[in-house]
């Protein structure tokens, strides 16, 4: 491993000379253990704590196939897919790797009784299977984590659709969260030169995500002018999708827990923020009741806030807790996009709200490989930056997706793999200098 980054870190390093560079037998990485799947039985989620799931092991550098990547990690991310895996909820994710095991003999590559996590990389080529022509050893790149095998027509209009649509690292194996990662070459994008490793790493599945649910016409489609809601709009999806609102034209409303968060919001560029714990919204009386008279309340407030108009699109992923208020508070023909149930997967609303006044709801699941690219494009561009926070070594993993299940970060967590420190990886500093306020506001708050 010592060779593969004195490579990347010298700069000089051509195609040839990361293709003649001997891949190590084995690589460090981050897993859980199929043995564990049962080890928080009987406890509550919020008892269950990744630092005691996740493992840093040794592991051996799978298989090259067709068309695919290895990649030399330098950093990585934590997302809230990580602590499903890490808590083993809603299901173990080995029923995923057991399932993709049985597709071919390659996929049984999969199907380990562990299972290498992380759904985010930043990193460079190492060597590329037999078909790849787009991507060479060297090239310095990001990853999506959408996994297609395209065999369906079903996936042929949007991949996203294809009967076989995995993510990356959470419903396959050979995860972001390591020295060494296994990708298909269209995961692959241009790492932004102007960020740093663990900078270009962040972004990934949530700035694709909030790009397809809010953006995308196979999202909500927003428009100049509309008025947005934004739930956790200073956390990892909807800070994205707060930059995406005010970047788009529109409007946002920023639903926030604390007055910290909402700074961070007014330094995005947000005027319109509701702090739900200081103005005391709880729309459910007990666990099964919900409170319409909270959800009138919380309509009266965001049309205080909006000159009197109701909400064009709601950016929802909190699920059962927001669910009721989020369908009451659209206006009429109206949508409420959904990617998430971080508070819950049984949602309930009332229906007369939806189908009276022409309301939709749609399913959103992060992104195709072109709505990736554009949302990447676009932090390439320095018009959407990363919300990174905070940053972990991969020995600390477990601690930063412990955070993330308590909710005690803002924006997103970064892990570093290969490199050896924050910082690394800026090709154009010119292009960071003018935007350098933008990418450390998350750290600066």
């Amino acid at each position: 491993m010592k060779d593969i980054l004195d490579a990347i870190q010298s700069q000089a390093a051509t195609a040839a000379d990361f293709a003649a560079l001997p891949l190590p037998d084995s690589y460090r990485a981050i897993t859980v253990h199929k043995d564990e799947a049962e080890m928080f039985a009987g406890l509550t989620t919020r008892e269950k704590d990744p630092r005691k799931s996740l493992h840093l092991d040794q592991v051996p550098v799978p298989e090259l196939g067709p068309g695919e990547a290895l990649v030399a990690v330098m950093a990585s991310s934590v997302n809230y897919n990580s602590v499903w895996t890490s808590i083993f909820e809603p299901v173990s994710t080995f029923s995923f790797l057991e399932r993709y095991g049985k597709l071919s003999d390659l996929s049984k590559r999969h199907d380990l009784p562990y299972h290498v996590i992380g759904s985010d990389l930043a990193g460079v080529v190492l060597r590329t299977g037999p078909g790849v022509n787009s991507w060479k050893p060297g090239d310095e790149v990001v990853a999506h984590c959408l996994s297609v095998e395209l065999e369906s027509s079903d996936g042929h209009n949007d991949t996203m659709l294809d009967p076989e649509q995995r993510i990356w690292g959470f419903e396959t194996n050979f995860g972001g969260l390591a020295e060494i990662a296994l990708v298909k070459s269209n995961q692959l994008m241009p790492k932004p030169d102007h960020l740093s490793w663990e900078e270009a790493a962040s972004p990934g599945l949530v700035n694709s995500t909030a790009y397809r649910q809010l953006v995308s016409r196979n999202g909500a489609g927003m428009k100049q002018g509309d008025n947005v809601l934004i739930w956790g709009a200073s956390g990892g999806l909807g800070s994205y999708a707060t930059q995406f609102a005010l970047a788009g034209g529109a409007n946002p409303i920023c639903v926030v827990s604390s007055e910290q968060k909402a700074d961070i919001c007014r330094a995005m560029g947000a005027t319109s923020i509701i702090d739900r714990n200081a103005e005391g919204y709880k729309f459910w009386k007990d666990e099964n009741t919900q409170d319409p008279k909270e959800w009138k309340r919380f309509g009266k407030r965001i049309r205080e806030l909006t000159g009197g108009e109701d909400i064009d699109i709601v950016f929802e992923h909190p699920g059962r807790e927001t669910f009721g208020a989020s369908v009451y508070v659209t206006r009429k023909g109206g949508t409420i996009t959904t990617c998430a149930s971080t508070s819950g997967y049984m949602h309930e609303y009332d229906n007369r709200y939806l189908w009276m006044s022409l309301k939709r709801i749609i399913g959103s699941h992060f992104a195709n490989y072109r709505e990736a690219w554009e949302a990447n494009r676009l932090i390439a561009k320095g018009k959407i930056h990363p919300t990174l926070s905070k940053v972990y070594s991969l020995e600390e993993t477990g601690q930063a997706a412990y955070d993330v299940h308590r909710n005690l970060h803002q924006g997103k967590v970064g892990v570093l793999a290969l490199a050896p420190e924050e910082g690394l990886g800026v090709r154009d500093h010119e292009m960071r200098a003018t935007h350098l306020d933008a990418i450390n506001r998350f750290r600066n708050v």
